[in-house]
């Protein structure tokens, strides 16, 4: 033993300099192929500011969870927790394997045909586009989880993932192919704008949360006859976390779509978001103290969401006094939209087509209104630009819909009809978590027998 031992520590200590001087030797050989020029390095600052937006973004599945599982019932909440998270990783691959394809790659003015899988050129040496992809990937994500909180408590968990799986797939990417891959509606006289996605991401998600409400039906007991019962949320605490969340992360998601960080934009792009959300929720607030005579947490926080989805479409086109017009008007449609679909039978829990469909519709209308050619290039109806641009926002959010919503509303029929999408009676009453999961969220309570 005693000979043995002086030999490993030998060995041990000549590994140990064996290792340094191969780090050495690598960092050095990556440092001296590394050209620092000024064009390197602002690439590599637009790659950075990318995937950090990307990330900031990724933090909305968190917010969008806390907010859906704030505004529906306790016996719900892991299914929520779990659809937030599975939308996200199903969808991921999803958007790996044919979505990015479909939305990037080169093909005709309504779909890419090439780049499926991360290839054709859209990987392999060239690094800038993985991070792109990054991007892209959260945003098809926000998209796809949208629905979640308007088919909360009733959609069986295996029908939310094919759901997840078709969007992601599919749907979103044929949208965003017209709209940023190339297609159809960026060849317009005048150019559909939809700067970080009022209409790609938020109206997407808005008109297939309205399609899967719709051919779902509503909650058991929300609708008694005419009379409309308020089947309250369990913790508007969760729901307010979630609203904050999402805030935050909308700056990624906003500013983050110049895709450069050396764009000096995003500081104008900040500012427009802030006010956009900010004039949302007093909209909002006002307009649901006038309308009930109460200033209503839930419709507040909604109308804030409403106000960030309006400015969305055009935050890098339009000035802030014009930002806070947009975000407060979003927030007084959200308010009204919500009453409406009610009355119509629509029974949606979290709002999410009123947020998302009806506020981004509003949002990228208003870029033809708004739009100032000193902050995006072009001027809108209001500033001298004539109604051009106005006519091309409307083609667009109208082919939008014509073409989502029946494709989604045909989606959900078919998995309706195949396996059934809706959870039975009695599993509905135990509560999804129960039924679904084998589990509950909130194991030391009675959450069953609440607001049934």
């Amino acid at each position: 033993m005693n000979i043995i031992n002086p030999n490993k520590g030998v060995i041990k200590k000549y590994l140990f300099i064996f290792i340094i001087a191969i780090s050495i030797i690598s960092i050095s050989s990556f440092v001296m192929s590394y050209e620092s020029t000024p064009e390197n390095n602002a690439k590599s600052i637009d790659l950075v500011w990318m995937l950090i937006a990307a990330f900031l973004v990724f933090m909305m599945q968190g917010g969008f969870a806390m907010l859906e599982t704030g505004f529906t019932r306790a016996k719900s909440a892991g299914n929520i927790m779990m659809k937030n998270l599975l939308d996200f990783c199903f969808g991921s691959i999803a958007f790996w394997a044919i979505g990015f394809g479909i939305m990037f790659g080169a093909g005709n003015l309504l779909f890419g045909t090439s780049g499926f899988f991360l290839s054709s050129g859209q990987g392999g040496s060239d690094l800038w586009q993985y991070g792109f992809f990054m991007f892209q990937l959260v945003f098809a994500a926000t998209a796809a989880t949208i629905v979640s909180g308007a088919v909360a408590e009733r959609i069986k968990f295996s029908g939310y993932l094919i759901y997840t799986v078709v969007i992601t797939a599919l749907i979103y990417p044929v949208i965003g192919h017209w709209i940023w891959g190339g297609g159809w509606l960026s060849k317009l006289s005048s150019p559909f704008i939809d700067f970080a996605g009022s209409t790609v991401v938020h109206s997407v998600g808005g008109w297939s949360a309205l399609a899967g409400a719709i051919v779902l039906g509503p909650r058991i007991g929300k609708y008694l006859g005419k009379n409309i019962k308020a089947i309250k949320g369990h913790s508007l605490t969760l729901a307010a976390l979630g609203v904050f969340l999402l805030w935050f992360g909308w700056y990624g998601f906003n500013s983050g779509s110049t895709l450069a960080g050396t764009n000096w934009s995003i500081a104008v792009i900040a500012v427009t978001t802030t006010l956009g959300g900010a004039s949302g929720a007093i909209g909002g607030l006002l307009t649901s103290w006038f309308k009930y005579k109460k200033p209503d947490v839930g419709l507040a926080l909604g109308a804030t969401i409403a106000g960030l989805v309006a400015i969305t479409a055009g935050t890098a086109n339009v000035s802030p006094l014009s930002s806070i017009i947009i975000g407060a008007i979003g927030g007084i449609l959200y308010v009204y939209s919500v009453a409406f679909f009610d009355r119509l039978g629509v029974d949606d829990p979290v709002g999410a087509i009123s947020a998302h469909a009806t506020a981004g519709v509003w949002g990228t209308l208003a870029v033809g209104l708004f739009a100032q050619e000193v902050y995006g290039g072009i001027n809108g109806l209001f500033f001298g630009g004539g109604i051009s641009q106005f006519l091309s926002q409307f083609i667009g959010v109208t082919s939008v819909f014509i073409f989502v919503f029946p494709s989604m509303f045909f989606a959900f029929k078919i998995m309706d009809w195949i396996f059934g999408l809706r959870v039975s009676r009695e599993d509905e009453l135990k509560g999804m978590d129960i039924s679904e999961h084998g589990a509950e969220a909130y194991p030391d309570f009675s959450t069953t027998a609440v607001n049934n």
